[in-house]
């Protein structure tokens, strides 16, 4: 009995060996590599700036633009003259674009305060390879009664699209 448990341990741990030697002879190591890439472009940008109207006896000179910053030099000469400056805001990028601001301000304390501004926004979603404008209207205001010793005011705005 002694003789048979011995027997049946060594031929248990022979086929152990055999199967660890079949197992190594039959696995193969899988190598697995990959690269991701960013293929989209962000490109919202400022495409264009027009004057839309202008009142008699106003001049709107001639607006400028870059991809990031538009200007223009309203000159109003009476109470109630009025400039409407439209600019144009392309995605020329592939990725969808969401407006999370438009701030715009004026030196109020040391501009004059015969100027108003009025804005309008731009579109909220913006997809890839739509436009949006929005409007700045420059007033002179019309219940102003005496020129004011301040003649001009500055207007700054700030507007922000971030990825949808």
């Amino acid at each position: 009995m002694k003789n048979t448990k011995n027997i049946i341990i060594i031929v248990l741990l022979i086929v152990i060996a055999v199967m660890a030697v079949g197992y190594s002879a039959f696995a193969t190591q899988l190598k697995i590599n990959g690269t991701a890439q960013i293929i989209g472009e962000w490109n919202v940008k400022i495409t264009g700036i027009k004057v839309q109207s202008v009142s008699e006896g106003a001049s709107a000179g001639t607006p400028e633009f870059t991809v990031t910053s538009a200007s223009f030099d309203a000159k109003l000469s009476r109470p109630g003259d009025k400039i409407v400056y439209e600019v144009t805001i392309e995605n020329a990028g592939t990725i969808d674009a969401t407006l999370q601001s438009a701030n715009f301000t004026s030196d109020e304390e040391s501009g004059s305060p015969a100027i108003k501004y009025e804005t309008t926004e731009p579109a909220k979603i913006l997809n890839s390879g739509d436009t949006t404008t929005f409007t700045v209207t420059v007033i002179y205001d019309e219940n102003i009664e005496e020129v004011p010793e301040v003649t001009t005011k500055t207007i700054t705005g700030i507007i922000e699209y971030v990825q949808k």
